[in-house]
């Protein structure tokens, strides 16, 4: 490619750009070891708040002798996806504006069994010195139109480095399996090319996003059931 002007954020369509390009747009701008103790940071405060969820994984299995999280997943975005970000709001390629305008560089998914473990979970962080939450998004409550459901919070923790003490951001969203089956289905089948009837499809995926609601909580209502009638024999199970 010829012409440093080319890795300017207006030149590439998201689609087009790689994590090499970002990677060569960082060197050129002089940001590539910015950019790397940035992701570090991240990374760090991702483990941080894993840990944490760990934690509270352990304590509330014991607790309630059941676990509430079926699995935790994890990830860093991609250098192409942070490019493509910033580029969809018009924001400039900065290591500052990354820091600034993206709350979900660092982002954990977890699965859990039932509804109620969601916002036990939810409560638990709401109480510890150490996390703010700074934005809670309640699609459990109030779902998306296409159906989609799930609990999204922005949460902010300290990580200790060396020399400083800094502040990250990290998202935490929390599904139970039936939930995220139904947004893994729904994400594969939304970047499909081309779908004929897709306003049936679309209907069709928002009328099980409703089953799935009711089977959620009927799956719930069972659960409570057993635990009434479940008296000091149970714990012989």
């Amino acid at each position: 490619m010829a012409g440093d002007e080319k890795y300017d954020i207006g030149y590439y369509g998201t689609d087009y750009m790689t994590d090499e390009d970002v990677g060569r747009l960082l060197k050129i701008t002089e940001q590539a070891e910015k950019f790397e103790v940035m992701m570090m940071e991240f990374d760090c405060a991702m483990a941080k708040v894993r840990t944490k969820l760990e934690i509270l994984n352990k304590e509330m299995a014991l607790k309630n002798r059941r676990n509430p999280f079926e699995y935790i997943k994890y990830r860093l975005k991609s250098p192409r996806s942070i490019y493509g970000k910033l580029k969809v709001k018009g924001v400039p390629f900065t290591v500052e504006n990354i820091e600034n305008t993206i709350n979900d560089v660092a982002g954990i998914r977890v699965i859990c069994s039932f509804i109620d473990d969601i916002y036990g979970i939810r409560d638990s962080f709401d109480v510890q010195d150490d996390v703010e939450i700074l934005q809670e998004k309640d699609y459990i409550a109030s779902p998306k139109e296409n159906g989609y459901r799930s609990l999204h919070l922005i949460v902010r923790v300290p990580i200790f480095l060396s020399n400083e003490k800094k502040y990250m951001n990290v998202e935490v969203q929390f599904r139970t399996i039936a939930m995220d089956f139904w947004a893994s289905v729904e994400h594969k089948m939304k970047y499909k090319k081309e779908i004929s009837n897709a306003e049936i499809i679309v209907e069709e995926l928002r009328y099980s996003a409703d089953l799935i609601n009711q089977l959620d909580r009927r799956m719930l209502q069972i659960r409570e059931r057993i635990e009434r009638s479940d008296g000091p024999e149970a714990d012989r199970i």
